[in-house]
């Protein structure tokens, strides 16, 4: 038995779209398949967890061990994005600062729920370890370091790393000319 599900299991378990290409570990988690949307030439790995509204462009590799909790509010990942191991991507999330109860055992009345749509723009990367809070962009063709708090917007063809992430240098942005010619061939 292959580890990634075939062509026929992937239409089974109900996507709202899958694209060509798409290999999905059986050792992954899908939540609520009919919200997630994939495109051709992605590849999620074992141990990921995928939830809630989710939009994955062309040319997308979620690594091991990859946490995307979309809720209502959404992720969007862009063509060719690259998001490396034991990233936390969360479109929601709990308010901390003990106004209310937490956690989903909580009837919702007595919690605050804070979201905000999360999109990785064309090109982006995320090292391994990163956490991604809600309402966040991170720009086309940026780059995020290993172990990063992204918590803000991430502007175009940076390089950034830290908690929180923090503007280091420009990026280099040939992957561009790498993609034309690519889609060319």
């Amino acid at each position: 038995m292959n580890s990634f599900y075939g062509i026929e299991e992937l239409k089974e378990i109900g996507f709202k779209e899958i694209g060509d290409n798409v290999l999905i570990s059986r050792k992954s988690s899908i939540y609520g398949a009919k919200n997630i949307s994939i495109g051709n030439n992605v590849r999620i790995d074992d141990f990921s967890i995928l939830s809630g509204n989710i939009s994955i462009g062309n040319y997308v590799h979620i690594s091991a061990g990859v946490m995307i909790f979309a809720g209502q509010a959404g992720v969007v990942l862009e063509d060719f994005v690259g998001v490396s191991s034991r990233t936390a991507i969360y479109a929601v999330t709990d308010d901390y600062s003990g106004e209310a109860l937490t956690n989903p055992m909580v009837p919702d009345e007595y919690r605050n729920i804070i979201g905000g749509k999360v999109i990785l723009k064309k090109h982006a990367l995320i090292g391994t370890g990163c956490t991604i809070l809600p309402d966040v962009t991170v720009g086309e063709g940026a780059s995020v370091g290993s172990m990063s708090l992204i918590n803000k917007n991430i502007e175009d063809f940076t390089i950034n790393v830290g908690i929180p992430a923090k503007f280091i240098k420009k990026r280099n942005n040939k992957m561009l000319l790498l993609e034309k010619q690519l889609i060319d061939e």
